[in-house]
């Protein structure tokens, strides 16, 4: 009767050093693991580089050239997203420092043509965006204001707790926006701490205006009240 088979000896297996190859192995793959926990898209790409890189020599070292085929198309990719996203962030600093500036706007945003009499915003709608103001005129009813040329409008929205608009703005003259949605603002937001106290900014001045506005009606209110109450015990 032959023999059982010797169980391993595992004595044996520990004692043998994990060899370079493996351990660029052991490497790459925890740098994908750890992709999966990156916030932002800065250091989810910087960790996706060194993964490919570690992958692009563990796949040389130990013959499994399909792997590092794969990761030397993936190497150029994710360098160059990298690189337009920093691009992208810089622009956007710079627009938060300087003024609004457009041109960075034009690489995320979506250009939307709009006519006259068109509504851009409800009042009461689910708000997802903000635009843009390249072309044309836009008037807010309720408050008797234009919205023209290279002005920002929709950012309330982002802030409101139901996340809805708190005004109408309608098309007077036939123009062109520039939307871009809010997880793209919150992506930036994250990305870029300026931008994010650029919007603070602008979502302040507006506030303080519209509180602004209702002082001012409610003193004309009351000195309406007043005159017309001076007026009637004459």
């Amino acid at each position: 009767m032959p023999a059982p088979p010797a169980a391993p000896d595992r004595t044996l297996a520990k004692d043998i050093p994990v060899t370079l190859t493996e351990a660029l192995g052991y490497i790459a793959a925890l740098l994908v693991l750890l992709t999966f926990s990156m916030r932002t898209m800065v250091h989810l790409r910087a960790v996706g580089i060194a993964s490919n890189v570690f992958f692009v020599l563990y796949g040389y070292m130990s013959g499994a050239y399909p792997i590092m085929l794969l990761h030397c198309f993936l190497l150029p990719l994710n360098t160059l997203r990298l690189y337009q996203i920093l691009m992208l962030l810089r622009q956007v600093e710079n627009a938060s420092r300087d003024g609004f500036d457009v041109d960075w706007l034009k690489a995320i945003a979506t250009p939307r043509d709009i006519k006259a009499g068109e509504i851009l915003f409800r009042k009461g709608d689910i708000a997802d965006r903000m635009a843009f103001i390249v072309s044309g005129t836009f008037r807010v009813p309720a408050l008797g204001s234009e919205i023209g040329k290279g002005q920002l409008t929709g950012e309330l929205g982002l802030i409101a707790p139901n996340k809805s608009r708190t005004q109408t703005i309608e098309c007077v003259s036939d123009g062109q926006v520039l939307e871009i949605t809010y997880e793209q603002v919150k992506l930036l937001y994250f990305q870029s701490p300026k931008f994010g106290f650029y919007l603070l900014e602008l979502a302040g001045l507006r506030l303080f205006k519209d509180i602004e506005r209702l002082e001012t009606e409610v003193a004309g209110y009351r000195a309406e009240k007043e005159g017309a109450g001076g007026g009637g015990a004459g």
